[in-house]
C-alpha cells in the first residue's frame, strides 16, 4: 500500500522530512518504514500541493491520550525524498473531480485531502499511486 501526506512544509526541496503526530485517515495509520509516501505541501499553510515522493525511514504511532473517548490515530514519520514532482497537483487541479464514485485517482485524492481539508496521512490505492508516479521525472 502507498500513502500520501498533506501537511505544512517549510522547506519544499529538503532531502528529508520529519512529521510529528500527524492525523491519519483512510488507512493512514498503517504507514510503516519502507513504504512510499507522496508529499503534498498543504495549501492551508501556503503550499502548492504535490512536491515529492519519499521513502518512509521510520514510523511510530503516537499513544492515545487518556480520558479522551474519540481520538483520530496519529503517527510520527521520518521520510527521505526520492524525487521531486515535475508537474503541479493540488487543490486547484483536483477540485473538479467530485463524482465520488467515478474511480478516478484524481477523485480519490480530492475526496481524501480536500473534502475534509485538514492535514493528514492517507492510504491510497495502487491505481492512485501509479497515477502520481507519472508526475515525477521518468514517470
Amino acid at each position: 500500500m502507498a500513502f500520501a501526506i498533506k501537511t505544512e512544509i517549510s522547506e519544499p526541496r529538503a532531502k528529508a522530512f520529519a512529521f510529528t503526530a500527524q492525523k491519519t485517515m483512510y488507512g493512514g495509520k498503517l504507514i510503516a518504514a519502507g513504504d512510499i509516501v507522496f508529499v503534498f505541501a498543504s495549501e492551508n499553510e501556503g503550499g502548492k500541493g504535490l512536491i515529492a515522493r519519499a521513502l518512509v525511514t521510520s514510523a511510530e504511532a503516537v499513544p492515545r491520550k487518556v480520558g479522551i473517548e474519540r481520538q483520530t490515530p496519529r503517527v510520527s514519520i521520518v521520510v527521505k525524498r526520492t524525487a521531486l514532482a515535475t508537474r503541479p497537483l493540488g487543490r486547484d487541479q483536483l477540485k473538479h473531480f467530485k463524482d465520488w464514485d467515478d474511480g478516478r485517482p484524481e477523485t480519490e485524492l480530492n475526496f481524501k485531502f480536500y473534502r475534509q481539508a485538514t492535514n493528514k496521512i492517507v492510504g491510497i490505492t495502487d491505481e492512485t499511486a501509479a497515477f502520481l508516479e507519472r508526475l515525477f521525472r521518468g514517470g
